[in-house]
């Protein structure tokens, strides 16, 4: 009925919209009849309508009509007393209709009149453009014949300017020469009145002046300002230095010895503060003269190979209180005196060591105050520092190529530079960014003699260490708190070398030759490793001997400390730098490079997965060894009688099994032996690859085998729970644990006869894997499969005859 009267709605209120008629209003009940059948044609003719709009309308139509149908149903639905709302909403319809139609009549109206209006602005703009069209002739004519009468005046405007900026060039020029001329005579004046200070800050003044036409093409004004600052540089210079040295020899520079230095400090010379006072002027007008000292003078420097870090010379001050020690290393270590030996290099370096050590004192209390006070951003200190191991770098340079090819002299020399670098920067604070001993070693050419003599001299040193035969035994086997890793002599030996190389490379200026020796490093331990491998296989033959497990316990030691080392951050930094290098090259995959830089791998993996695969090869040389033995002891046990042994209420106390004696024998006294001579974490793999395999084959070889009584079981499980079991228990809390396979199959074997029935039962009517996993782990069985404890089952005799 309400589908119905929906249609009803629906189509009467599409009739009456087509229409544009008001449709009639609803009829009274009694009428109900004749409506009935009014209605009914009305649908009939309004579908037929419909159908036929929709034959020959578009997509948009259809549209239309569902949007029309939709309105209807929302304002109406399906409720018949809803009906006398049409009257209403088609009132309301056409109100809307008729003010659409007069909007439409409204803007078709408007519609003409801009047309004409935008036609008319048009015609406008095309008068006036054509206006400017008719001006633009006479205009163009005008202008073109001025600039033809003005263009001899231009050529000439052109020749004048030409001249004036000449002429401005000219006087520009004069300005600067009048300019120096004065400051010059400026210089001389105060010069001529002892103003040292005065003509010291002209002189600034016209450095900067220099520098500032250093871009300027005038070559001769250059010339001439450069000439200038350095005729009034070396006067002011020379004067300057001469009553600087004389204040200097008054307070007793230099200080030769370390007492001396002290002595200046308690005891100052007559007059001191004054002394001090014209110390700190001349130190200050020195200062003035700095920029331009730099301008003039060339730095002296080393040959590029050397790649010195660039660092301005040195404050002109501390120049000049460097200038005595410098003639006195000159004189005692550059010539022909017996002090300058090629094989003493410590000598000179020890020499500098000292001056600074003695002059550090009053560098710090008296000159560094100084520089403070000037706003000088300088350390007096490390500049003092830095000119002395100039010399040392001098030096090195020079004597280097003359023993490059003398191992022994080479080898001190290099041993010598070390300490003097180590010294210089614990002690003295020397920084590592200043041009170093160092950068004079990582030349190609002596660097490369530097590998080669490393490589060589360890070498050596595991030759000798390896012929010897106390070299397995562990220095600290009497201590037993320090001797935990049971290391033999050579490998902490050569794990100390791996040390000392590392402090010796550690300084090196670059990554790239760091990573050389760490190579070295790796080729070494790569070496070593070799070296263990043919001495392991010397003693193959006798795997539980002392001196295998020496060897095994030294290749677990050593790939333990590489594995620490892997995350030390001197190493982490040698990782950044060897995965940038890596990069560039496209030395190493993607993947790898990725380990690399997340750091799953370290620099020494190769290493350690190589000692760790020598590791576990070694070690199971040993557990096959002593199972090997176990087994030879245990064929007795093997043969036991299970089938026929006498019950537990047969006997008064179980006892052990007199054939399982060589077996738990053998066991206690390997397990005893190699706990001594291997270390812990060494002993507790060894035991647990040893249970493995001795779990299985006592399950495979001596249960699986034989078939069990309810004595037999209970034999076995006494055997294993009270005798087997206990001998680990010294290495773990449950050693059960461990033996699964026995444990479980003792549980099946000795699981009182009406439990068994139960679960044997349940094992064959079990239609699912999950009730059967169930009633295994009820009763304590988790590592056994089920086909697994039906054959267990199987293999007891003690059923009771049910006549099946």
């Amino acid at each position: 009925m309400s589908r119905a009267g929906g249609g009803w709605n629906r189509g009467r209120m599409l009739a009456a919209g087509e229409a544009g008629q008001e449709p009639a209003a609803p009829c009274c009940p009694e009428g109900g009849d004749r409506v009935k059948n009014a209605e009914e044609k009305s649908d009939m003719s309004i579908a037929a309508l419909v159908g036929s709009d929709q034959l020959t309308q578009d997509g948009d139509d259809d549209e239309l009509l569902l949007s029309v149908s939709a309105f209807i149903e929302k304002e109406v639905g399906s409720d018949l007393k809803s009906l006398k709302k049409l009257g209403k909403l088609i009132e309301k319809m056409t109100e809307d209709k008729i003010k659409l139609e007069e909007q439409v009549l409204t803007i078709s109206s408007e519609i003409p009149k801009r047309i004409q209006s935008a036609l008319k602005d048009a015609e406008e703009s095309k008068q006036v453009l054509n206006q400017f069209l008719e001006q633009e002739a006479p205009l163009f004519s005008s202008i073109t014949s001025h600039l033809l009468t003005a263009q001899p005046w231009m050529d000439d405007l052109g020749a004048m300017i030409t001249q004036i900026e000449e002429i401005e060039q000219h006087l520009t020029y004069l300005k600067w020469v009048s300019q120096i001329e004065e400051l010059s005579d400026n210089i001389q004046q105060y010069l001529m009145t002892n103003n040292v200070p005065e003509a010291a800050s002209i002189l600034v003044t016209m450095t900067e002046l220099d520098i500032k036409l250093q871009e300027s093409s005038c070559t001769h004004l250059l010339s001439f300002v450069r000439a200038t600052v350095k005729f009034w540089h070396k006067i002011l210079k020379d004067k300057l230095t001469s009553d600087f040295e004389e204040i200097l020899a008054q307070l007793h520079w230099p200080f030769i010895t370390h007492t001396q230095s002290q002595a200046v400090g308690i005891n100052w010379p007559a007059g001191a503060p004054e002394i001090y006072g014209t110390l700190e002027t001349l130190f200050c007008q020195l200062l003035k003269l700095q920029a331009s000292d730099e301008l003039l003078t060339e730095q002296k420097q080393l040959p590029e190979k050397y790649s010195l870090p660039e660092c301005p010379s040195v404050i002109l001050p501390i120049q000049i209180m460097l200038t005595p020690l410098q003639k006195r290393f000159k004189y005692h270590f550059r010539g022909s005196r017996q002090t300058n030996v090629i094989s003493k290099p410590e000598w000179y370096l020890a020499q500098v060591l000292m001056w600074i050590g003695s002059h550090a004192h009053f560098l710090d209390e008296k000159i560094q105050p100084i520089l403070d006070k000037a706003g000088c951003a300088v350390n007096a200190r490390l500049e003092f520092s830095r000119g002395l191991v100039m010399l040392i770098l001098e030096k090195l340079a020079s004597d280097i190529p003359c023993l490059l090819y003398d191992d022994n002299l080479f080898c001190h020399l290099v041993d010598e530079v070390l300490l003097f670098e180590r010294e210089l920067h614990s002690v003295h604070g020397y920084p590592s960014t200043f041009a170093s001993c160092m950068h004079i070693l990582s030349e190609e050419t002596c660097f490369q003699r530097w590998l080669t003599v490393e490589r060589k001299f360890a070498l050596q040193k595991m030759d000798s260490m390896l012929s010897s035969e106390a070299v397995w035994v562990s220095q600290y086997k009497d201590i037993t708190d320090v001797d935990e890793m049971k290391v033999p002599d050579c490998a902490e030996v050569f794990m100390t070398l791996l040390l000392v190389i590392t402090d010796r490379y550690k300084n090196l200026p670059t990554a790239p030759r760091k990573l050389q020796f760490l190579e070295l490093q790796k080729d070494l331990v790569d070496d070593f490793r070799i070296r263990l491998t043919q001495v392991m296989k010397e003693e193959t033959r006798a795997p539980l001997d002392f001196r295998y497990c020496a060897i095994l316990n030294a290749v677990n030691y050593i790939s333990t400390v590489l594995a620490d080392w892997a995350d030390n951050v001197f190493f982490l930094q040698l990782q950044q730098a060897a995965l940038e290098v890596f990069a560039e090259n496209n030395a190493l995959s993607k993947l790898q490079l990725g380990q690399l830089a997340s750091m799953e791998s370290s620099v020494f993996d190769d290493m350690i997965n190589l000692l760790e695969r020598l590791k576990l090869d070694m070690l199971t040389r040993q557990v096959d060894h002593v199972f090997r033995e176990v087994k030879d002891a245990a064929k007795l046990y093997k043969k036991e009688r299970w089938l026929s042994l006498p019950s537990q209420c047969e006997q008064a106390v179980m006892s052990l099994s007199s054939s399982a004696c060589p077996l738990l024998l053998t066991l206690r006294d390997r397990l005893l032996q190699l706990e001594q001579q291997l270390c812990f974490s060494l002993f507790r793999v060894f035991w647990q690859m040893l249970v493995e395999k001795l779990d299985m084959y006592i399950y495979q070889e001596i249960i699986l085998a034989n078939h069990f009584n309810e004595g037999g079981a209970a034999q076995l499980q006494f055997d294993m729970t009270r005798n087997l079991f206990p001998l680990f228990s010294h290495y773990c809390k449950r050693p059960e644990n461990y033996f699964k396979h026995v444990k479980e199959a003792c549980i099946i074997l000795n699981l009182n006869i009406g439990s068994a029935l139960l679960l044997k039962d349940v094992l064959q009517s079990a239609s699912e894997h999950l009730s059967a996993t169930a009633a295994l782990n009820e009763v304590g069985i988790y590592k056994l499969a089920q086909q697994d404890v039906e054959i267990l089952l199987n293999l007891r005799t003690n059923w009771p005859n049910t006549g099946k």
